[in-house]
């Protein structure tokens, strides 16, 4: 019965990979903007939106896309009257991957089970802060501000209000 004991035991060690174990196949990221309330598009490396909503907010990513593929995602935050920006959420090697298979995993954990799951990966940033600006081209423009901006970029409804300087 020991015997038996101790195989089982060695095969579910040998069956698991740490970083499955430890950190899983999906990460949460933080998204925050100032001001708040920014709409949220978030799209994966194929193009296909897998998020939609506002600001502040947290998003349940995953990390893995196939054995040993990453998933890499497009954060697009707006709001109207500021200029949109565009954040790039990267995957690479986890450190529960790289060093927890020397304790936990073993050969089984870094070539089948942690690639497989996708749990391999860290998607980082883990927080986005966006800080929108303000967009002059947007028809919102405060007379007591000046604005320099290239004359193709103002709309054509709002030339005649422009001031040349000299």
């Amino acid at each position: 019965m020991r015997i038996i004991s101790v195989i089982v035991l060695m095969a579910l060690l040998l069956s698991t990979g740490c970083a499955s174990i430890i950190a899983g196949k999906n990460q949460l990221i933080g998204i925050n903007s100032n001001p708040d309330s920014a709409q949220i598009l978030i799209k994966d490396e194929y193009g296909q939106v897998v998020f939609k909503g506002t600001t502040p907010t947290s998003v349940l990513l995953q990390k893995g896309d196939g054995y040993f593929h990453g998933k890499d995602y497009t954060v697009e935050i707006a709001k109207d009257g500021y200029s949109k920006q565009i954040v790039t959420i990267k995957s690479g090697p986890g450190g529960w991957y790289l060093l927890g298979n020397i304790v936990f995993g073993g050969l089984i954990g870094w070539f089948i089970v942690d690639p497989l799951t996708g749990a391999m990966w860290t998607l980082s940033p883990d927080k986005v802060n966006a800080e929108l600006s303000k967009n002059p081209s947007t028809g919102k423009l405060n007379p007591n501000d000046l604005y320099i901006v290239l004359l193709d970029d103002v709309p054509a409804n709002l030339r005649d209000q422009m001031v040349r300087v000299k």
